[in-house]
């Protein structure tokens, strides 16, 4: 498993980090809901409780099916998260019945349409860091700064690739390649998509070491469009698109390996194609390389040397990745 690089960062912080429910605290930044539809929206908040367990304890209370509730994405179970889930409209009554010590409904809204994935406007986090040591704080504020000015770099976290790393990219790779079959279709979707994103942070690694300033531009490069949420190639890299990119307009994107996927072009392919992969069935993907986190703030507790983080992240990135950009070390 390559080793997640983190630019512009000379000096390792040792605070301690945990997911729990106490320390690791996200809110989904939800759509504008229509007001008006055959769907209730459930705003759920949860403890130590993953999205599937989640599904599960509200399919098997209403006696629906799992893929009747819909959902804008996954939440860590060692967490507490708020989060948004669409059933039908006409199981209102009963919902307001449901009882849980892990969950909690706190509100419900109408709206015209079921919830999926990538459904949100981004993701709210307050986390915690333990044993952090003064001298640390002016550090961590320094990173902040940086962050909020040029980005960070929108690793998938290790999260996404399990306990054994090694071993689950093994078998994913294995699963690609057809020399095993795994029964399981979420499970071999999830192999499937870890094996993309390792090939996706490689090749975010070897252009961040190559660059000279945090994350140089190539031509052949493809960019999305944040207003527009539409990718593009320009024919050079001019001063326009330099200048976008320093204003968070744009951001250059790299591959998931997969059909139906634009790939860069010439010097930027020159890279990318190392870390393609033309065995993968699945669909493949564009994915930012740089992300521009919002609303950055830093709290110190002196007395118990905690320093609590509160930020946005655009929907799909990682706060852990950002936690470990601030200690310039892998966390696993």
């Amino acid at each position: 498993m390559i080793e997640r690089f983190y630019p512009a960062n000379d000096k390792v912080l040792n605070f301690k980090f945990v997911q729990n429910e106490e320390d690791f605290i996200v809110e989904e930044q939800a759509i504008k809901f229509s007001g008006a539809g055959s769907f209730l929206v459930l705003k759920v908040e949860k403890s130590n409780c993953d999205t599937w367990e989640l599904i599960d304890r509200l399919a098997k209370f209403l006696n629906i099916y799992s893929n009747e509730i819909g959902y804008a994405g996954l939440k860590d179970k060692r967490a507490t998260t708020i989060q948004y889930m669409t059933i039908p409209k006409k199981y209102s009554k009963e919902i307001k019945l449901f009882k849980n010590k892990k969950i909690t409904i706190l509100d419900t809204f109408l709206h015209n349409a079921k919830l999926n994935i990538g459904d949100l406007e981004g993701n709210r986090f307050k986390i915690n860091l333990h044993k952090v040591e003064i001298a640390d704080v002016n550090h961590i504020q320094k990173i902040i700064k940086l962050i909020s000015r040029d980005g960070m770099p929108n690793y998938f976290g290790y999260q996404r690739f399990g306990k054994d790393v090694v071993d689950n990219l093994a078998k994913a790779k294995d699963v690609v390649y057809g020399e095993e079959l795994v029964k399981d279709k979420k499970l071999s979707k999830m192999l499937v998509a870890a094996y993309q994103s390792s090939f996706f942070n490689a090749w975010l690694v070897e252009r961040l070491k190559l660059s000279k300033d945090y994350f140089d531009l190539i031509d052949g490069d493809i960019f999305l469009d944040l207003e527009k949420d539409k990718i593009f190639t320009p024919k050079a890299i001019t001063a326009n698109i330099l200048n976008d990119f320093k204003n968070s307009k744009i951001t250059p994107t790299g591959l998931l390996p997969g059909r139906k996927v634009f790939k860069a072009m010439g010097k930027a392919r020159q890279i990318e194609e190392k870390y393609d992969d033309l065995y993968v069935q699945e669909k493949g993907y564009r994915r930012e390389a740089i992300v521009f986190p919002r609303e950055i703030s830093c709290k110190y507790d002196a007395a118990n040397k905690v320093c609590t983080l509160d930020f946005i992240l655009p929907k799909g990135s990682y706060a852990t990745v950002l936690v470990e950009f601030l200690a310039n070390r892998n966390f696993s």
